[in-house]
């Protein structure tokens, strides 16, 4: 049976900016490059645009989110920048990039994230995948696997389409170690399949965002179930950041590929 997680995993993106906003922060992002990421700059322009009458009605705009704005541009500046120059004086080390369709190389490449623990490989049709982003260190669904490509080392990258977003997140993610089949929800009546030690993917709820991360159980204080399901409590330790928390089973999920029994 197809489990679902508690609710769908979110990153903090704002996309309220009208289209005057957006042009005046285009303009700043040229004239004013150094200014940019200033708190005291991005908290001048936010004022300006909350004091506009465009923004009557709309949501205040924050000044962190004025920030994130600009440095999503600088870094996607940057990034095009560096695509130019590479192309232009090493050609012949730029990792070729490749639609991914049903081509038997791209086929492959997806295989082999879900044959590590050997025996036969599902049809990939049946597979859903979460891949670990590079902005965040949290893991989301993959809505699409876009293009791959080959590195200098060898390795393989692909460029995945993130489920509820757009092609302003896609990102390029190494297969081997950022991606991988779907993390499924325990059910309450598995918690004693969860052991200390074990590596889970857990829903860091905080008051403006919930976000999937791995996570290693520390403890676990075992209690009677009730009516409610599960009551025991997990104390777990982030891995990206190695904060500690205590959380219920609803907020755990079990990553295939450590065959957590």
């Amino acid at each position: 049976m197809d489990r679902l997680r508690p609710r769908q995993r979110q990153r903090p993106v704002f996309s309220g900016f009208t289209k005057a906003e957006i042009e005046k922060m285009e303009k700043f992002l040229m004239e004013s490059r150094e200014l940019l990421q200033s708190k005291e700059f991005c908290q001048k322009i936010a004022r300006s645009f909350n004091s506009s009458s465009g923004r009557a009605g709309k949501p205040i705009v924050k000044w962190t989110e004025v920030q994130s704005w600009f440095i999503a541009r600088q870094q996607e500046s940057t990034s095009k920048v560096a695509s130019l120059t590479d192309t232009s004086k090493h050609k012949s080390k730029i990792p070729e990039t490749c639609p991914l369709n049903d081509g038997h190389q791209s086929t492959q490449i997806l295989k082999g994230v879900v044959s590590k623990v050997g025996g036969k490989v599902p049809d990939l049709s049946e597979l859903e995948f979460e891949a670990k982003s590079s902005k965040d260190g949290a893991w989301y669904d993959v809505d699409n696997f876009l293009t791959h490509r080959f590195l200098g080392s060898g390795e393989a990258e692909v460029r995945v389409r993130f489920v509820g977003f757009g092609a302003e997140e896609d990102e390029w993610v190494n297969v081997k170690k950022a991606v991988r089949e779907r993390s499924i929800p325990f059910e309450h009546t598995e918690c004693d399949k969860v052991k200390v030690g074990d590596l889970v993917l857990c829903l860091q709820e905080r008051r403006d965002q919930a976000i999937y991360y791995d996570a290693h159980i520390i403890e676990i204080e075992r209690k009677m179930h009730d009516i409610r399901g599960c009551r025991c409590l997990f104390f777990i330790r982030y891995e990206h950041d190695g904060s500690e928390e205590r959380v219920r089973l609803r907020r755990l999920c079990y990553i295939p590929s450590q065959q957590i029994r």
